[in-house]
This record gives C-alpha cells, sequence and structure tokens, in this order.
C-alpha cells in the first residue's frame, strides 16, 4: 500500500534537536549504567560515574524543554498534510483518532493488514509518550537518591528512606534502565514498520512523497510526488481516473469474450 507523505510539519527543527538529544543521551545513560553495575575493566568508573550524572540531568532538561515547547510551537496533526495545531494537541485524543486503540492494536500484532488512517501519533504511542515523562523524572529522582552530593538533600533523603534505603533504591533505577531500554526497542522497531521515511523525517529533517491527507475530512485527497510545486490531488486524481479506465477496459474486453464465445455456441 502507499504511504502518508512525510513533511517536516510533523516534526519542526526544535523538535528534532531534542530527539537527537534525547537518544544520545539514553545511550550514554544505558552504557554507563551497565559499566556502573557490572565494571568490565578498572581505570574510568570516575569518568563514567561523571558522565552518567551529566547525562541524566541533560536528559530531565531536555524532557521539560520538549515539554515546554509542546505549548509555544505548532506542528501538523497527521501526516500528509502541513497544517498546523499547537503540538500539545497532537498528544492528547483527536478526533480523526480517538475511537482506533484496538485497530493500532491489532495493526503492530499482525491481525490487521491495512494501516489505520489517523493522526501523527497512534493511540498505544499517545498513551506510552505522555507516561515517558514520567518514567524519566521518577528515574532522575532515583539517581538523585543515589548520588552522593544529592543523597543528603531533605527532598532525596525522604524518598531514599520511602524506597527501604540505597539498595532498593538502585534496583529501582536499575529495572527504569530495562524500561528505557525495552521502550527503545520498541520504538525503533514500530517506526520503520512501514519503512524508513519516518526515520529520515525525524532524525535528518528529510521530507519524502506520498498520499496527502486531509484532516479536517479525514480522507486520503491526493498524492504529493513532491515536485516544485504541490499537485493538490492532481496527481492522485490521474491514477485514479487510470485504474477506473483500465478496469472499464478489463471489463469490455470481459463482456466481449463472453459475446463471442455465447455467439460460438449458438453457431
Amino acid at each position: 500500500m502507499a504511504h502518508m507523505a512525510h513533511y517536516r510539519e510533523a516534526h519542526p527543527l526544535p523538535f528534532v534537536v531534542t530527539h537527537w538529544v534525547n537518544l544520545v543521551a539514553m545511550i550514554f545513560l544505558i552504557f554507563t549504567g551497565f559499566y556502573i553495575h557490572y565494571p568490565l575493566f578498572g581505570g574510568v568508573m570516575t569518568m563514567a560515574r561523571g558522565l552518567h550524572i551529566f547525562c541524566g540531568i541533560v536528559l530531565l532538561i531536555n524532557c521539560v524543554v520538549r515539554m515546554v515547547l509542546a505549548f509555544f510551537i505548532k506542528s501538523a496533526p497527521a501526516p500528509g498534510t502541513r497544517e498546523l495545531v499547537p503540538d500539545y494537541k497532537t498528544w492528547l485524543p483527536q478526533r480523526d483518532n480517538k475511537h482506533q486503540l484496538w485497530a493500532w492494536i491489532s495493526y503492530y500484532l499482525f491481525l490487521r493488514k491495512e494501516h489505520p488512517i489517523a493522526a501523527k501519533l497512534g493511540v498505544p504511542q499517545k498513551i506510552v509518550y505522555l507516561l515517558i515523562p514520567l518514567l524519566i523524572f521518577f528515574t532522575g529522582y532515583t539517581g538523585f537518591c543515589l548520588w552522593g552530593t544529592t543523597a543528603g538533600w531533605p527532598i532525596f533523603e525522604v524518598g531514599l528512606n520511602f524506597m527501604g534505603g540505597a539498595m532498593k533504591a538502585r534496583i529501582l533505577h536499575y529495572f527504569m534502565m530495562w524500561c528505557f531500554l525495552a521502550f527503545m526497542c520498541i520504538h525503533v522497531y514500530l517506526s520503520l514498520i512501514e519503512g524508513v521515511s519516518p526515520a529520515t523525517l525525524i532524525f535528518f529533517w528529510k521530507e519524502t512523497p506520498g498520499l496527502v491527507y486531509d484532516p479536517e475530512t479525514m480522507n486520503i485527497v491526493g498524492f504529493d510526488g513532491m515536485g516544485k510545486e504541490p499537485d493538490c490531488g492532481e496527481t492522485f486524481k490521474s491514477e485514479e481516473r487510470a485504474v477506473v479506465d483500465q478496469a472499464r477496459v478489463v471489463e469490455h474486453e470481459a463482456i466481449s469474450t463472453g459475446d463471442a464465445q455465447h455467439n460460438g455456441f449458438e453457431k
């Protein structure tokens, strides 16, 4: 099946930057976290701890920046359109996909062949993406509870006592890392399930041709081949007419063949 066009309006440049920061910070956090937990070789523990703390702070700040920008920057509410809405609205239930939870789950489980035509973020994505900031903040909190510099601060000391001490806090912090790792694997898989176009947009801000979607009518209205000017659906309409004409030719040939056979029987 044809895919939606991927426009830069779906992911404005500031969001591309925050996505890169998230990726780099998480990768360093995971590798340094593994090393801190299982130091396979010596000599770099101090550097690993320092890098781990630095990347954790960067991830927390980046998360806050991304959340704030969602209220000030507009983005496309769906793939295949250049129309803009405040970005935070794309994270909330939308008219064109609030009823599609089971459709998306069925598609991801290979129980449904057709990709649901809907908003920029599928229903499962919205749910998970809204939980990710909570996961980041909780992981950061447990990290500060374990960091010697901040462990004695009242706000973290209370949490450390509530969790039952440093060992249990360390286990929770380590478990959060596995949650991040699982999320990243699933996120990459689902992002590439239909091709690399979504990835090239969010990483390299590269647009790709495809179907044009109208959020107002919630219908496919054309095809954008990424020419010098948007084709406003004319290419799509031409292709539609060609398919219809071809179907009519096939139908006419079938009728002609049937008539010929019928005349042959009569003779």
